[in-house]
């Protein structure tokens, strides 16, 4: 595996980085991101974890968005290869349209759920169980922490969206 960019950004710096992009992304496109989460199964003790991989959640013109990477070695690495997507975004803004970055977006939830799964059954919900958004989004969050491949995100991903449709805001 690889480093994301020339130099080897410190964790703080990377999260600076990431952090920057988005509130700038957030200028550039005229909606606000909300409800940044950044995280990763690191833990403060581990100085070189055998998950480097990290994933940036947050909120952007009503799409709840998740960037997973763990292409490099390092935590700093992934941090930086997010913080160079959200850039990449930016410049879909400037030089394209907003539906341009939406589809961007919108590209890892095409992807179909699971034959014969609905998304009561990928989120452990009965069809008797009350469903609320808070309930998805709090199930999801949990679900998401453990998926075990990119494809099992998109099919998280897929489900939340299509129970957040069908159930009471």
């Amino acid at each position: 595996m690889r480093e994301a960019g020339r130099f080897k950004a410190t964790l703080p710096a990377s999260i600076t980085n990431v952090e920057t992009s988005l509130k700038r992304f957030g200028a550039d496109s005229g909606k606000a991101v909300k409800n940044l989460v950044i995280s990763s199964n690191y833990t403060l003790t581990e100085r070189k974890p055998k998950d480097s991989g990290v994933a940036v959640w947050f909120v952007w013109d009503d799409l709840q968005v998740c960037i997973p990477i763990d292409r490099y070695t390092s935590i700093e690495g992934n941090l930086q290869a997010i913080h160079h997507v959200v850039e990449a975004r930016r410049v879909e803004i400037r030089h394209g349209t907003l539906a341009l970055v939406r589809a961007s977006f919108r590209g890892l939830l095409a992807l179909a759920p699971p034959a014969g799964s609905s998304w009561r059954e990928i989120f452990g919900f009965t069809a008797g169980d009350h469903v609320v958004a808070l309930n998805i989004n709090t199930r999801y969050r949990q679900l998401a922490k453990t998926c075990g491949s990119e494809v099992a995100l998109q099919e998280l991903n897929v489900a939340r969206d299509r129970a957040l449709k069908e159930t009471v805001q």
